[in-house]
C-alpha cells in the first residue's frame, strides 16, 4: 500500500470516472468497487461507492457521493510526456467532454484538472541561461496545448 494515495470525491460517478481514466493510461486498472455498508453523512447504506484503482502504477481512490465542493485548480494532476505523441494522446483523451485551457491545462468531463506537460518543458525552464528559458516561457503562455517544437524553437532563439 502506498504511503499517500490521491483521493477524488465525485458526484456519484466514481466508477465511471475510474473506468474513463483506466482506459487512457497504460498500467492501469480498477481494483475494487465497494458500496459503503452503513449509513454515512454522505448517504444511506449502499449509496456511497468507493473505487480503488491504479493509474500508471499509482494507486488512487475515488468516492461517489453527493459532492460537497467542485474540483478546482488548487489541485491538479501533471502528466509528464516524453514526446509530442504522448502530449497529443493525453490531451485528446482527457479533454473529451471537458474544457481546454491555456499553458497545457485542461478540465476533464468530471471536473478534474490536468496539466499535460512535455518533460522537455521542465528541462528548458531549469536551463542556466535564463534568457533562453524566458523566451520559451513567453512562447508557452501563448499556447493552449503545448507544442514541443514551438517551445524548442523559442528556447533556441528562433
Amino acid at each position: 500500500m502506498a504511503k499517500i494515495t490521491p483521493s477524488f470525491w465525485f458526484a456519484n460517478e466514481a466508477a465511471e470516472a475510474a473506468a474513463f481514466y483506466v482506459a487512457i493510461f497504460p498500467d492501469s486498472e480498477v481494483l475494487r468497487i465497494t458500496a459503503l455498508p452503513a449509513e454515512s453523512p454522505s448517504g444511506p447504506a449502499g449509496s456511497v461507492q468507493v473505487v480503488d484503482f491504479k493509474l500508471a502504477g499509482q494507486p488512487f481512490l475515488a468516492m461517489g457521493a453527493p459532492q460537497i465542493a467542485p474540483f478546482n485548480h488548487a489541485i491538479s494532476f501533471m502528466v509528464n510526456c516524453a514526446d509530442q505523441a504522448e502530449v497529443d494522446h493525453y490531451w485528446h483523451a482527457l479533454s473529451q467532454g471537458g474544457a481546454v485551457q491555456q499553458c497545457g491545462w485542461l478540465k476533464d468531463r468530471f471536473g478534474v484538472f490536468w496539466q499535460i506537460v512535455p518533460v522537455a518543458l521542465g528541462q528548458m525552464m531549469a536551463d542556466p541561461d535564463r534568457e533562453k528559458a524566458a523566451r520559451m516561457s513567453r512562447a508557452m503562455l501563448k499556447m493552449v496545448k503545448l507544442d514541443i517544437a514551438g517551445l524548442t524553437e523559442a528556447f533556441e532563439g528562433g
